[in-house]
């Protein structure tokens, strides 16, 4: 199979052009923007995103990682809480949003969604057809921002963890982003029989290259989540400072005034016993 030429990916320059243009324009987070755009073109564009789409576990493993905990949370810190309150405001998103911002939720959904997208049927499609391809991309979106979201506290009025309890859910990230890595590692045979070429492009076979995938797994999500996890825990406890104490966003306060109005709206509306 050829490389497919740098023009032929319109998903994956639409999503990193979008992050480019909007640092270009100076808005806030110009340089979180800029380098996630950077970072996501780097891992979706050629050569690695056709490695990693047809050739290689171990370099999409790596490329859905870099989305999941590089793209993905510098996004996300980027964008203004404005834009979030308009998003999340209408009376179904509202909801939806505060239960994916739990620890439990969101576990629960990345777990699903990783092993998914690496899937031996989704991986074998993904390899000869491009809608699968942006299937893959945009579920590994979704799961990135799922993962951040009890961390960084982004949804208004979300309950907001305290730092022990944002690095105790970090490591706990950090055990089910990748559960399929067992399964490679210790696999005798290989298991996506769409991925050919591992000798010519990265000169590993095909069982080499899925064992090895399982390392990059494990190592690749630990060393980032763990970090994470300590720099929290431990700031926390040298700046003395907890939960209760952090300042109270005029976003949290207005959704949930909204979320009052709206509970009692609902009971005006049921009739009378």
């Amino acid at each position: 199979m050829t490389y497919l030429p740098f023009a032929l990916h319109p998903f994956e320059m639409m999503l990193g052009a979008a992050a480019l243009v909007s640092a270009v324009r100076g808005s806030t987070g110009t340089r979180l923007r800029l380098v996630s755009g950077v970072v996501w073109l780097a891992v979706t564009m050629w050569p690695i995103g056709d490695i990693a789409a047809s050739h290689s576990l171990m370099v999409a493993t790596g490329q859905r990682l870099v989305i999941m905990l590089v793209c993905v949370p510098l996004i996300l810190r980027s964008v203004p809480v404005s834009l979030l309150v308009r998003l999340t405001r209408p009376r179904y998103v509202d909801p939806v949003a505060s239960w994916l911002a739990r620890p439990m939720p969101a576990l629960g959904i990345v777990t699903v969604g990783g092993t998914l997208t690496l899937s031996s049927p989704l991986v074998n499609a993904a390899a000869t057809n491009e809608w699968w391809r942006c299937v893959v991309l945009v579920i590994t979106i979704f799961c990135g921002v799922v993962l951040w979201l009890p961390v960084l506290g982004l949804i208004p009025g979300a309950r907001h963890l305290s730092p022990a309890a944002q690095a105790g859910y970090l490591f706990a990230a950090s055990l089910v982003v990748t559960v399929m890595s067992f399964v490679w590692i210790f696999s005798l045979h290989p298991l996506y029989p769409a991925l050919t070429r591992q000798p010519e492009i990265v000169h590993l076979s095909a069982l080499a290259d899925q064992q090895l995938a399982g390392f990059v797994a494990k190592l690749g999500a630990f060393l980032p989540l763990w970090t994470v996890a300590f720099i929290i825990f431990f700031r926390s406890d040298s700046d003395d400072s907890s939960v209760e104490q952090s300042p109270l966003r005029w976003a949290d306060v207005e959704r949930l005034l909204l979320r009052t109005e709206r509970r009692e709206q609902r009971q005006r509306r049921r009739p009378a016993d």
